[in-house]
């Protein structure tokens, strides 16, 4: 591949994934009162349908485990989560959502969606 496509792409990916940040964290904040980060782990955990270890979680959603630990601990803060600890190994910490968390997600789901759609809804894949 050419080192002007490679770039360009390169370049391409970095500038949409700005767009979106931005867009998700203004519609997600203002509406739900959630960050793009945070609902990335809400919506993981739905997904699952069922507990995630916290490392499951940051292969998930590519954040660094102390910047997880951190999402996790505002969740955990607004009812929205709990952490565990397992109890076959007491260093493996799991992270389930609660009845609140169901719910926010349910609600802001929608807002992420609509937002991901018009980033990326005109845009032709170019990977």
């Amino acid at each position: 591949m050419d080192e002007e496509v490679v770039v360009g792409t390169w370049q391409y990916v970095l500038s949409t994934h700005a767009k979106a940040m931005c867009a998700l964290e203004r519609a997600l904040g203002e509406r739900h009162g959630l960050g793009p980060s945070e609902f990335e782990v809400l919506d993981r955990i739905v997904r699952h349908d069922r507990q995630l270890r916290l490392q499951e979680l940051c292969d998930g959603v590519h954040l660094s485990q102390s910047a997880l630990s951190r999402v996790v601990a505002r969740l955990e803060k607004a009812g929205l989560v709990v952490r565990h600890v397992c109890d076959s190994d007491r260093r493996g910490v799991f992270v389930s959502i609660t009845d609140a968390g169901r719910v926010r997600h349910h609600e802001a789901l929608p807002t992420q969606r609509a937002v991901l759609a018009e980033v990326f809804g005109d845009t032709p894949a170019r990977i």
